[in-house]
């Protein structure tokens, strides 16, 4: 019998709400990555609960308990009750009625087996009772304690349900599976195209999502190996990848820094990122093109950005020096020591700009330690020029 940590359960507020649906006389089951992370020792960020409750009568139990429902996915069998400001999504049992690859009808029901028959992965399909006992239908517990990813029933089906969890497999692979099942990875490659239906946001997000985790370069790999990752960002280069989780080391994990390693262009539109996120990933294009020095970097990018720069240059090649983490840091405090204004009357109008960008590029090389009176002197000779 595999029972989930006793402190998960105990905690007041999923308490309320299980109290609150079970005085109904229905049952509330913890499921999905809430078990999972459980059982992998792994922190538990959100509490999914099912239910055989129509979502009618979730509303109306949780507001005779005092608890606040609010009808996030009702169309689906959602609600949110919300108990001391924190969320927990009630989802009265399910099962697919029609699909389309984007989205489904869904009807109701009192069936936990059949609920868990619809879920995409068997690790995801997990249940678990006020008592801590997990219940497991499809036989998500051996594969989750072998970080075997597979899909409940049969992957072609679970695919064509909804195209996304193409990409969520290689996501739940780089986040929590050692190997996956080969009939799953073969139908991946073998259905991408399907993936051309899904929105570039939804793209955009999972990728983000599958990047973020501590390794993804074994899942990158197998994307790139079934034609998936060209499918969603075409021209992307995934060789470079284990060398830039080496170089990462001790290093938080970076979705962007990821991203931009993958050399793809149209990167931006492709995944439909905000405007902030596509001006990291110019920023970092164009310094790993121009292969700026550690300096260059630093001054011009700031240390995170710089430190992304130098990573990458790394996986592509370019050794990092001993302390490059201190010439970047010390870099990103540097301040040309000069202004227009020394400048003038001197210089004038465009001519300015010239002679600053002369006397940067040498305060740059000269390792910030050039003097101003020096500086000046450059900018005055480079300005000067017809």
């Amino acid at each position: 019998m595999t029972v989930l940590p006793p402190d998960l359960l105990g905690a007041p507020a999923l308490r309320a709400v299980l109290d609150a649906i079970e005085a109904g006389g229905h049952r509330a089951f913890l499921v999905g990555g809430a078990v999972r992370n459980a059982l992998l020792g792994q922190p538990v960020d959100d509490i999914d609960i099912a239910t055989d409750a129509l979502p009618d009568q979730v509303v109306r139990l949780a507001k005779a308990a005092g608890l606040k429902p609010v009808p996030t996915g009702i169309d689906h069998g959602t609600i949110t009750v919300v108990v001391d400001k924190q969320g927990f999504e009630v989802t009265t049992f399910r099962r697919d009625v029609e699909t389309d690859g984007r989205r489904a009808v869904v009807a109701f029901s009192t069936d936990l087996a059949e609920d868990a028959r619809r879920r995409d992965f068997t690790m995801n399909a997990l249940y678990a009772g006020r008592d801590g006992q997990v219940i497991d239908p499809v036989g998500g517990l051996p594969d989750l304690a072998a970080r075997h990813l597979r899909f409940v029933g049969r992957p072609e089906l679970r695919i064509r349900e909804d195209y996304l969890r193409i990409l969520r497999f290689f996501r739940f692979l780089a986040w929590y599976g050692h190997d996956a099942e080969p009939q799953a990875v073969a139908a991946c490659a073998a259905l991408k195209d399907g993936l051309t239906g899904i929105a570039r946001e939804r793209i955009g997000a999972e990728l983000k999502k599958l990047l973020a985790a501590p390794d993804p370069g074994p899942a990158v790999a197998l994307m790139d190996q079934t034609g998936v990752l060209r499918m969603v960002l075409p021209g992307a280069d995934a060789t470079a990848m284990p060398a830039l989780i080496a170089a990462e080391g001790h290093l938080p994990p970076a979705w962007p820094r990821r991203l931009a390693c993958l050399k793809a262009p149209d990167v931006s539109d492709h995944l439909r990122l905000s405007r902030d996120e596509a001006k990291t990933q110019a920023a970092l294009r164009d310094a790993v093109a121009a292969d700026w020095s550690l300096n260059e970097a630093g001054y011009r990018l700031g240390a995170a950005l710089a430190t992304d720069q130098a990573l990458i240059c790394a996986a592509h090649g370019r050794p990092l020096p001993q302390g490059w983490q201190t010439r970047i840091a010390e870099a990103a405090r540097a301040t040309l020591p000069i202004t227009a204004r020394d400048l003038m009357p001197a210089l004038s109008g465009p001519a300015i700009g010239r002679g600053l960008h002369a006397a940067e590029a040498a305060w740059i090389a000269g390792e910030f330690a050039v003097p101003a009176p020096a500086l000046i002197d450059t900018a005055l000779m480079e300005g000067s020029r017809t």
